[in-house]
């Protein structure tokens, strides 16, 4: 089974054909995220070059699904993982990626290779172990009522996962419940080990360690700055803003309907990404944060890294390294789900 994969779009895409491989240079990742960068990547498969409508390229790289496997499951999470972790992210990888194939969301190609989709960065940060974690878990999948579960994930709950209808549709999906999640607390953490290393240097990439204020944050603007920033994602003149008021939170403490009243103009947005996306340059960690409001400033304290939903990547981690197993990982997260084979 194979997947096609659009991996870059650009005026121009610079690439280098190698015998079994092929380069493309200055790829995007994290896009619009904080950990925006551009890098090299090394990729298998084959490489096809759409020229777009409005003048620019896109590079879509086509490979068999469990080849992309092995290097998603070592782009999301480091290939050093614990073992456990890997293979439970592979199998929710794989199911998310059947479901993303039965109903791709870009035209022209099934999925895109950042967080939108997937984080699929190539052959560069590949191990054996990644190989060895897909292929074990070959054919399996989380089911739920007959179909393929939408197994959707985040970096750090931040304590408390939370519901599809927050981030997503208006609709319930019985196995992304909202759990208690003790596991990706910083103390907690601390006491998990992988050879007397930290799991988070054991299970993060290079990029990833760079942000150690994952399960708690703050960030703090004057009135002024909040107004432009909010005014160059939302292409809104809101004039001075005057109040941020969360009217709706999901189960974890999510807000998914916000209130911004400006001196020129009020309005009610949501869902949690498009909150996270206007009250930051970048991207808020997350919509879980109070507002604390001064005579011309706010404060933001918030909770965790993602939209919350799903797996909590670095809450598997140190339950893997105390000895959980895939299967307890996954039916701890995706509660009513089942793991099947499929051919």
């Amino acid at each position: 089974m194979n997947i096609r994969i659009g991996i870059l779009t650009a005026p121009h895409i610079d690439f280098e054909q190698r015998e079994h491989t092929f380069v493309l240079k200055n790829v995007r990742i994290g896009i619009g995220f904080h950990w925006d960068r551009h890098e090299d990547q090394e990729f298998a498969g084959t490489l096809e070059i759409c020229h777009n409508p409005d003048g620019t390229q896109t590079a879509i790289n086509t490979i068999d699904l469990e080849d992309y496997l092995c290097s998603v499951i070592s782009s999301e999470m480091n290939a050093n993982s614990p073992m456990e972790l890997l293979k439970a992210h592979a199998i929710i990888s794989r199911s998310w990626a059947i479901r993303a194939m039965e109903n791709p969301s870009h035209e022209g190609f099934h999925v895109c290779a950042d967080d939108h989709c997937q984080r699929y960065e190539g052959l560069r940060r590949m191990s054996e172990r990644a190989v060895e974690a897909v292929r074990a878990t070959a054919g399996q999948v989380l089911m739920y009522d007959g179909k393929v579960c939408d197994c959707r994930y985040h970096k750090c709950c931040g304590g408390k996962t939370e519901i599809w209808s927050t981030c997503w549709e208006d609709i319930n999906v019985p196995y992304i419940r909202s759990v208690e999640c003790p596991y990706c607390n910083p103390a907690y953490i601390r006491k998990s080990l992988v050879n007397g290393t930290s799991v988070l240097r054991t299970s993060l990439n290079d990029y990833d360690q760079e942000t150690t204020d994952f399960h708690d944050w703050k960030v703090s603007y004057t009135a002024e700055e909040l107004g432009d920033i909010i005014r160059s994602k939302s292409g809104i003149d809101f004039g001075s803003i005057l109040d941020i008021i969360p009217l709706k939170r999901g189960a974890s403490g999510r807000i998914y309907q916000l209130k911004i009243v400006g001196t020129k103009h009020t309005e009610i947005i949501g869902k949690e990404l498009k909150i996270r996306l206007w009250l930051s340059r970048s991207c808020l960690y997350s919509s879980w944060f109070d507002v604390e409001k001064g005579p011309s400033s706010f404060v933001l304290r918030g909770h965790g890294w993602g939209h919350g939903a799903g797996l909590c990547q670095i809450g598997a981690a140190a339950m893997a390294t105390e000895g959980k197993t895939y299967e307890e990982i996954l039916v701890y997260y995706y509660r009513g789900a089942a793991l099947q084979h499929i051919h």
